[in-house]
């Protein structure tokens, strides 16, 4: 039976020699996620349910980044809670302040998500990893805590739809204006419990940080999973990070897509999301001016290294307008050291713009840069939803980090190309 990239994991993992959509399988997990606002729930459920062990200490990842460093005590009382279920059960990959980073960024640069793998996290970006030829997807706490116990997840096989990239990208257009064109065409829903495959020639061009990216915000469109076939760049990134055996697989020439789309890269301009849903996308273009009081650039999304040279290659002896506060997220501890290194961090704090400590912050509306009644941010993360980043009123655009540093430096939404 011809079968997907996501389908041929799935039947690995579950023992079968193939599966179809729709079909209910019980797979096993190579690595289990949970932050510091789920992990707690997921710990409570697995004692609730009598378990005193977990299925393997080395194969559960904590990763303390959503209210890290601890905004109060509530959030403080909550990575305790982590920290104490660490120590208990020697988990291996439990990360806490210091060596924390955002944890779609995290994992893969600690070389703990590879080809071929099944992930499953508390945290509906764990889609993330699907650049890397993953199956990886977001869960309820209380399947964690299954999976936790037991080293096991049960699945609705996903069908898929397939998007077949030609071209490359033109200055000023990255990953995040692939994935919001995507979006903006197929709806938030457009998607809904698919895999998201994408493939052709145009794939090649694509950086690793292009494509985590493009498969973080895959949940955006309603998506099980994204997904990208395994190439020399995904190699060699994950043979810098780990030496571990993994199975790269690639979809059958047959293999049956509910739909299937041609993205011409080429063709693509700086596209931003306008309030209040990801799919409310225009590029920059068709905007017109819109004043923004706050410029975030960071997040699971856009916090890469990638993301940050981006920024700063915009930022470098201009300055960000007073009235615009600009913040700026590296997404690990390796990342913001980078920053450091290449000098990126002097650009953003000469610029005026702040550079935090590795942590969601703002994105979820948890600290570090909440908007008040009527403010208006351009940010480079992944949601833009009422209230999402603070008071009901607020409105959130998304960009990529190009438009995002540009921006803050207009005091509006800003195509880069106009500060050439």
């Amino acid at each position: 039976m011809a079968m997907t990239m996501t389908q041929k994991i799935l039947a690995k993992h579950a023992g079968l020699d193939s599966v179809s959509a729709g079909q209910l399988i019980e797979a096993k997990l190579d690595l289990t996620l949970a932050n510091d606002i789920t992990g707690p729930v997921a710990i409570r459920e697995l004692e609730k349910a009598g378990f005193e062990t977990v299925f393997d200490k080395s194969k559960i990842a904590l990763v303390m980044d959503h209210f890290a460093p601890n905004k109060d005590i509530k959030s403080a009382e909550q990575c305790l809670q982590c920290r104490t279920f660490a120590g208990k059960h020697e988990i291996v990959n439990f990360f806490d302040v210091g060596a924390m980073g955002i944890e779609h960024a995290l994992l893969p640069e600690k070389g703990l998500v590879g080809p071929g793998e099944l992930i499953i996290g508390a945290d509906s970006h764990t889609c993330t990893y699907g650049a890397l030829g993953a199956f990886s997807t977001g869960v309820g706490s209380t399947d964690l805590a299954a999976g936790m116990a037991t080293g096991t997840a049960w699945f609705k096989v996903p069908s898929a739809i397939k998007f077949n990239l030609v071209g490359s990208l033109p200055k000023y257009v990255s990953g995040k204006d692939v994935i919001l064109h995507i979006i903006g065409m197929i709806g938030v829903d457009g998607a809904l419990y698919r895999s998201m495959e994408f493939g052709g020639e145009g794939v090649a061009s694509l950086s690793m940080d292009d494509r985590f990216t493009i498969c973080n915000m895959a949940i955006e469109a309603g998506a099980k999973n994204g997904i990208f076939p395994v190439d020399d760049k995904t190699m060699e990134y994950f043979r810098e990070r780990s030496d571990r055996e993994v199975t790269a697989y690639e979809a059958d020439a047959d293999a049956v897509y509910d739909e299937e789309y041609t993205i011409d890269l080429s063709a693509l301009r700086p596209t931003v999301a306008c309030p209040h849903l990801p799919e409310n996308t225009k590029t920059v273009d068709e905007l017109g001016k819109i004043e923004i009081q706050q410029s975030v650039i960071g997040s699971c999304t856009n916090g890469r290294i990638q993301d940050m040279r981006d920024a700063a290659a915009i930022l470098k002896g201009r300055k960000v307008k007073s009235n615009v506060r600009t913040i700026v997220i590296p997404a690990t501890q390796q990342i913001y050291l980078q920053c450091i290194e290449e000098g990126l961090a002097k650009i953003f704090v000469e610029a005026g713009a702040i550079l935090s400590t590795p942590t969601c912050g703002p994105c979820l509306g948890g600290h570090m840069g909440i908007l008040a009644h009527g403010e208006r941010a351009v940010s480079t993360t992944n949601r833009n939803f009422v209230g999402r980043m603070g008071h009901v009123t607020s409105e959130i655009y998304l960009a990529n980090p190009a438009v995002a540093a540009a921006s803050a430096v207009t005091g509006y939404i800003t195509d880069p190309a106009e500060l050439d």
